[in-house]
């Protein structure tokens, strides 16, 4: 199976990111407990493109098995990490791909890409390379995040370009909320942009500007 691995970087990327596996959660027959409920041959035989089968008494029919997402949830805070945690599904993803710092990147670029983000990043490496290893033959990468931030932006390009370093055959898929002046947050959010789409152009294989 093809398999693909997914990255949600920074606020934004952890809300969207959120709200994707609760919908492909819900089109697979999955429950927010990892136990599959469904009852069709397309949704087994596709299933494990997003999600890892973790070990469980009886088959999947029965409800035995439970099915963990294929997803990294990156942030230089805590704080929403704590939101997914807590959401409807926050339960079904594994424990040890949550990976946060505690400063936050203050919607400064820099930050997420050079300093703060720098310091987090070879953790976060370690865990994409867990997550490849226990694919048959990954697919390869997507990842959402915004470019009006500073660490969806700033760590999330520097994330991409270490992943492509790593996996120059797979292919790399952004799905990027870019800044608009009409619901601007931040007066940064041009310069922040700016900065990230030179990354993306060079790193990624496609990249859905939202």
């Amino acid at each position: 199976m093809r398999e693909i691995v997914h990255i949600q970087a920074g606020q934004c990327g952890n809300q969207i990111g959120a709200k994707f596996w609760e919908i492909i959660s819900d089109e697979h027959g999955i429950d927010p407990t990892g136990a599959y409920h469904g009852d069709s041959d397309l949704q087994l035989e596709r299933i494990n493109v997003y999600y890892n089968e973790a070990s469980g008494k009886g088959n999947n029919r029965s409800g035995g098995g439970k099915y963990v997402p294929r997803a990294i949830l990156v942030d230089l805070e805590p704080g929403t990490m704590d939101s997914v945690r807590s959401g409807p599904f926050g339960q079904i993803f594994r424990p040890d791909n949550f990976v946060f710092g505690q400063s936050g990147a203050g919607n400064n670029w820099a930050k997420g890409h050079y300093t703060e983000g720098a310091e987090l990043v070879d953790s976060v490496l370690d865990v994409v390379r867990k997550e490849a290893e226990s694919c048959d033959c990954l697919q390869g990468f997507q990842l959402t995040h915004s470019l009006g931030g500073g660490t969806g932006s700033g760590m999330g390009t520097l994330l991409i370009s270490k992943i492509r370093e790593e996996y120059p055959d797979r292919i790399m898929n952004t799905y990027s909320v870019v800044p608009s002046p009409k619901v601007s947050d931040t007066v940064v959010e041009p310069y922040n942009a700016t900065l990230s789409v030179h990354q993306l152009v060079e790193n990624t294989d496609e990249t859905y500007c939202i």
